[in-house]
């Protein structure tokens, strides 16, 4: 791992293929040490990337955000941890934690429930038929999943902070939706910046285009970082 990274910061490869996504973690060099591949680069080499990302000392966190029935997702987890990655995300419904869970045993793969994502507010999940707001609805996700045994949950800044006061620390508290102060926060509706997200109780934070579209990856890393560092790690 490296020395400079600070390992709460996880750059997200969201971009079409795993030679770009390669090439973004040697410009990043020892600025980043903790990686996302998500489903865009799964069809397109991300195990591969992962496995190599792992092999130069690396940390993966693969997000795939897995939904199915639980068997089915039981397998699919027993295949990954093959694989050496550190997180990996499924949705926070009760028996696919479980699943998950025991698909995970004897290794060192973390599961994460996905509460709420964080391009959905009120409105779209009322729209998708759901009775709860975003706040409700992820309380009531963080609850399930922590009695299912995952290692913590995908959460917004915005409910961070609830979430560790209502059920302490000793859990993950995996942040998307950061955007330094003054970036375009895109499609992303429940957005922070990096001093925010962790002052709120989030363990690690997800940065995507902030990093990789900046014309230097590596500065807006370590600017990143710097920011930072202005906050003591919480207890996870």
């Amino acid at each position: 791992m490296s020395k400079t990274a600070d390992p709460r910061l996880i750059v997200a490869l969201d971009l079409p293929s795993a030679e770009e996504a390669g090439s973004l973690t040697r410009s990043l060099g020892d600025a980043v040490s903790y990686y996302k591949i998500g489903l865009q680069l799964f069809p397109v080499g991300g195990m591969d990337l992962a496995r190599r990302l792992k092999a130069d000392g690396k940390q993966v966190f693969l997000d795939f955000k897995l939904h199915d029935i639980p068997a089915t997702v039981e397998k699919a987890t027993r295949s990954i941890t093959a694989g050496g990655a550190d997180l990996l995300t499924v949705h926070a419904e009760p028996p696919v934690m479980r699943a998950a869970v025991a698909g995970s045993e004897g290794s060192d793969l973390g599961i994460l429930g996905v509460t709420v994502l964080t391009s959905y507010d009120d409105a779209m999940l009322a729209e998708m038929g759901y009775a709860y707001g975003a706040r409700d609805l992820v309380l009531r996700r963080v609850e399930q999943a922590l009695e299912a045994g995952v290692a913590g949950v995908v959460a917004s800044a915005h409910e961070a902070a609830e979430i560790r006061d209502r059920f302490g620390e000793g859990f993950l508290i995996v942040t998307p939706g950061i955007r330094p102060a003054g970036a375009d926060i895109g499609d992303q509706k429940r957005v922070a910046t990096p001093a925010s997200a962790l002052a709120s109780g989030a363990s690690h934070l997800v940065v995507g285009r902030p990093v990789n579209a900046a014309e230097d990856p590596a500065a807006a890393a370590k600017a990143i970082v710097e920011e930072m560092a202005t906050v003591p790690p919480v207890a996870a």
